[in-house]
């Protein structure tokens, strides 16, 4: 029987001891950046816990990729701040659990391989516009309430945020060229809390946002109601987050293949990440998706197997049962500085160099990506639109192919060999290349070098058949592929087909 789990498997080499301490670094990494995420998006800091502890857990059991690393991701909280402003966090809960649902139908319908249709520039649009919210959202907390009104900080709580804010940022960067055996964000939110506790600094706490102490996370059906108005809210949402959290991990595990050199198994991995966010959506958690950062700690710590992710999400529910008056106490400065950090590591830098590389309608396609993310702060819209413009250039392009090499035999036959596909955006082109008044009486029309993708593209071969016979000339269509002559219409009487040479079209699967 087949090991799922890999803990006690003998015959894997795993080594227990490295897969416990890189659980224990990831653990250390997800913390601050889940309770950053929760506060962002205006959840419970708690939500933000619970979510790592659910996602890493479930994920780390169930999921399609040994060493990969999931939990409260910003990417799926950004999706949610709309829906948490507008109706509030039962809502949320709602959308997280229908979003693990359709995650589930993805793997079951094996869907899960169509992520590989995100174009790179979409991609680098979509990383940059998420980099440039995370970074902007850190600047709210540098205001606060002042008789009722919220307004930017001034004097000496400003200049005291600014300083702690520096302070988390230099030991973020410095730290890793003296030694990357500690993570830097741990040893800055340590450092900033050991610092603002010692001198007594009044500053902005993590308790006057809200408090994390809190138990295991409780049973909670979400409290709407259940009906199609409901359903009509919280869709959007869930679909978007779905998108987004499938989007992401399987592009994030796509790369740890890369790195094991190994393949996981995307729609387990969709299954399981629906899992957990249905189990989020129950548990008071704010769901999530796998998270590129934690994932390469994990893989940089010497991780292999399923132990460090299980590692990782017990030791944030001991942090959450027994921790919350220390984690209460954390600066909100740290918090900020690590969130900045993450969001300049999120960015795509190498965009910029490659940039004068890429065709002009690529660069285009990624700001506008970046642009649609940052103004509304849908990802999974950016990404649609992205990849629909991205088609319709493809189209465009493939439309001005279509070209054909024209002879004719000994016995007065012509032939228009047909290179480039047909389809509804190069119709038009097609149309052009026949000149029906002056054609021998018999044509013959070959489609080895070409393939008919659509309706758009039989309906126009109807109609040059129907020119052809209106002047009582004789046209064949050779090599045309078993679907599209199962689609033209008369074809008995029009086509003659080489059964051997045909060519059968299949779409490209798992195997």
């Amino acid at each position: 029987m087949k090991p799922y789990l890999q803990l006690f498997d003998f015959s894997k080499k795993i080594n227990y001891k490295t897969e416990i301490l890189a659980g224990l670094t990831v653990a250390m990494t997800m913390i601050p950046e889940s309770l950053s995420f929760a506060i962002l998006a205006g959840f419970p800091p708690l939500t933000g816990l619970y979510a790592a502890f659910i996602m890493g857990l479930v994920t780390a059991v169930l999921g399609g990729r040994p060493g990969l690393v999931s939990g409260g991701a910003g990417a799926t909280v950004i999706t949610l701040i709309a829906l948490m402003k507008s109706q509030g966090i039962e809502y949320v809960f709602a959308a997280v659990a229908l979003a693990g649902a359709i995650q589930i139908m993805v793997g079951l319908f094996k869907l899960g391989k169509f992520v590989r249709l995100v174009p790179q520039p979409v991609m680098f649009g979509f990383v940059n516009g998420l980099a440039v919210i995370i970074f902007m959202s850190q600047l709210e907390q540098f205001k606060t309430l002042v008789n009722g009104k919220i307004v930017w900080l001034s004097g000496t709580p400003l200049y005291i945020m600014l300083a702690l804010v520096l302070l988390t940022v230099a030991i973020v960067i410095i730290l890793p060229k003296i030694t990357k055996a500690i993570p830097s964000s741990l040893v800055a939110i340590i450092v900033v809390f050991l610092i603002v506790l010692g001198f007594g600094i009044d500053t902005k706490l993590v308790k006057d946002i809200a408090s994390v102490n809190g138990g295991f996370p409780p049973f909670h059906i979400p409290k709407v109601p259940l009906n199609l108005d409901m359903l009509k809210i919280i869709f959007p949402y869930s679909l978007i987050m779905a998108g987004v959290g499938l989007t992401e991990g399987l592009l994030t595990l796509n790369l740890v293949d890369e790195i094991t050199e190994t393949k996981g198994d995307r729609n387990r991995e969709s299954i399981a990440q629906g899992i957990a966010n249905i189990t989020n959506g129950f548990f008071t958690g704010m769901g999530g998706c796998p998270m590129i950062a934690q994932t390469l700690v994990n893989l940089s710590a010497g991780a292999r197997a399923r132990l460090s992710g299980i590692i990782a999400a017990l030791t944030i529910l001991v942090i959450i049962l027994v921790g919350a008056p220390v984690i209460d106490r954390v600066p909100m400065a740290a918090l900020v500085g690590v969130m900045m950090m993450v969001a300049i590591g999120t960015f795509e830098w190498m965009s910029f160099k490659v940039i004068n590389k890429m065709p002009v309608q690529d660069i285009i396609i990624g700001i506008l990506v970046a642009v649609i993310t940052i103004w509304l702060h849908n990802l999974a819209l950016a990404v649609l639109i992205g990849v629909i413009i991205s088609a319709l250039v493809f189209a465009w392009e493939s439309s001005k192919r279509i070209r054909a090499s024209k002879y004719t035999d000994a016995s007065g036959v012509k032939t228009y060999e047909i290179f480039g596909p047909l389809f509804f955006g190069s119709i038009a082109n097609f149309n052009e290349l026949f000149d029906v008044a002056h054609d021998p009486q018999h044509i013959i029309i070959d489609f080895k070098h070409s393939r008919v993708f659509d309706m758009s593209g039989i309906d126009a071969l109807n109609k040059l058949t129907e020119r052809y016979r209106s002047v009582d000339k004789e046209l064949q269509l050779k090599h045309l592929s078993n679907d599209c002559k199962r689609l033209l219409k008369n074809a008995d009487q029009i086509i003659a087909v080489n059964i051997i040479e045909d060519p059968t079209y299949r779409v490209a699967t798992e195997r």
